[in-house]
Parts: structure tokens; C-alpha cells; sequence
């Protein structure tokens, strides 16, 4: 029999759910019975679509991830439209091709973009979300980061900046759980391979699908609907002593 997962009370910020993995994890959280606040940068109409018709009083915020300070304001309004914080989804990424070879200028504007949006934002929203939960009646709360398999394995030479971002965020996802477990904070993390999203048209554009497809071990790629029935489970506390760990959903295209 078929259990359903219920987060009727659950208030969670998603970020990047305006489209992709992100809009996939807002509607199962919210079909779950969360509160859910949407973060989009330009997709405006695309966070509107996904809240059209829901029940549950979510929301959506716009901020640049790229910029500190609209990180800090975005988790304000949050808090402040939903009344409060429960659980946060760091799953806003970049993904630049940027070949090794190209101008150092435009090489380094790839790399600091990529780290302040991937990285930097989740460590801004993360630290905000920690002590939020401190001061939560002890109840604490929950932060799901959506890294990649290239935290692990690595990239190719066009996206070291993806690779290195998504490795930073296991470590600050692992030192997150180690941290703050005793205070009820738990931090989970997932690595996706190839999912089939905008973002990562630019790298089957530049290699072909078979390649990604040749990298994997079931027939077809990953769907983001495919992550988010795992994210809904990490929210719901039913997993909490998986706190610290790393959940592969990415089609068996490799074993660390």
C-alpha cells in the first residue's frame, strides 16, 4: 500500500524553482502539503504557473543569487511571508561552458559567477536558515542542497567551476550536520547526474545526448520529477538520521 508523505505545517524556501529540478521539487513539496516559498531571478511568469491553483498559502520572491545582499533579503521575505522556517532547499546552480583556453577575463567572470550563485548563496542562505532554527522553540529544521555527482567525480575541462562549486557544498553540507545536529538541525544532500533541464542543454548541445546516455545505466536520462519524491522524504523527518549524508540519484553512472 502506498504511503503518502504528509508536510501540512511545513514551511520551506526553494530556490531556482521557477523552472527545472527546482519547479519539480516546489510542486511535489506543495502537492505534499507544504507551504512553499518559490525563488525565481527572471522567470517571473514561470514561478506564477507553478503557484497557479495551489492550496497551501506558498509563495515566490525574486533575488540574484549572484548579489550577497539579495540573498539576504530573499530569506527576510520569506520568512516573513510564510511566518516563519522550517526547511530550506538550496538547489539554485549555474553551469557555464567555459572553455579553459577562453580570455582570463571572461575565464574568471565565469568562475566568481558560478561560485557566488552555487556556492556563496547556499552558504548565506544556510548560516541565515541555522540560526533561524536556533531560535525555533528547539525544534530545529532542515536544509536539502542539491550538489552533482562532479562534487565526487569531477567534471570535464569546460566546467571546473561547476565541479569545484558543487564540492564546496558537500563540505559545508557535511559541517552543517556534524555542527548543528545536537541543536535538531539536520543537512542532507543529494547529487544528481545528467538531469534533462535548460541548464544542462548547454553541455548535451556541446557533447550529444549519447553521451550522456552512454554515462548512465538505466535507458533514460533523469527526469527532474525523479528527485523530488527523495527531497519530500528529507523534509518530512522520517529520514533525520540520515543527516550528513549523500543520496546518488543519478541513475547508477557511477559508484565513490
Amino acid at each position: 500500500m502506498a504511503t503518502t508523505i504528509d508536510l501540512t505545517g511545513q514551511r520551506i524556501l526553494v530556490t531556482g524553482a521557477s523552472r527545472g529540478i527546482g519547479a519539480a521539487l516546489a510542486r511535489h513539496l506543495m502537492d505534499s502539503g507544504a507551504t512553499v516559498c518559490l525563488h525565481y531571478n527572471r522567470q517571473k511568469s514561470a514561478a506564477e504557473a507553478i503557484l497557479k491553483g495551489n492550496t497551501t498559502n506558498s509563495c515566490m520572491a525574486q533575488a540574484d543569487l549572484a548579489d550577497p545582499a539579495a540573498c539576504t533579503k530573499l530569506f527576510y521575505e520569506a520568512v516573513m511571508k510564510m511566518g516563519g522556517l522550517d526547511g530550506l532547499v538550496n538547489n539554485a546552480g549555474v553551469a557555464y561552458l567555459s572553455p579553459i583556453a577562453a580570455p582570463d577575463a571572461d575565464w574568471l567572470e565565469d568562475w566568481n559567477r558560478t561560485m557566488a550563485v552555487n556556492l556563496n548563496a547556499a552558504a548565506i542562505l544556510s548560516r541565515l536558515a541555522i540560526l533561524h532554527f536556533q531560535t525555533n522553540g528547539g525544534i530545529g529544521g532542515r536544509i536539502v542542497h542539491i550538489a552533482s555527482r562532479a562534487s565526487f567525480r569531477g567534471d570535464t575541462p569546460e566546467y571546473l567551476a561547476y565541479a569545484a562549486s558543487k564540492a564546496g557544498m558537500v563540505a559545508l553540507h557535511r559541517s552543517i550536520a556534524r555542527g548543528f545536529g545536537k541543536r535538531q538541525i539536520k543537512s542532507f544532500l543529494i547529487a544528481p547526474g545528467f538531469v534533462r533541464t535548460d541548464m544542462a542543454q548547454d553541455f548535451m548541445d556541446e557533447y550529444g545526448e549519447d553521451y550522456a546516455l552512454n554515462d548512465i545505466a538505466l535507458p533514460k536520462l533523469t527526469e527532474p520529477a525523479d528527485l523530488a519524491p527523495m527531497v519530500t522524504l528529507l523534509m518530512s523527518g522520517l529520514a533525520d538520521h540520515a543527516t550528513g549524508c549523500t543520496i546518488d540519484v543519478n541513475a547508477g553512472s557511477y559508484v565513490h
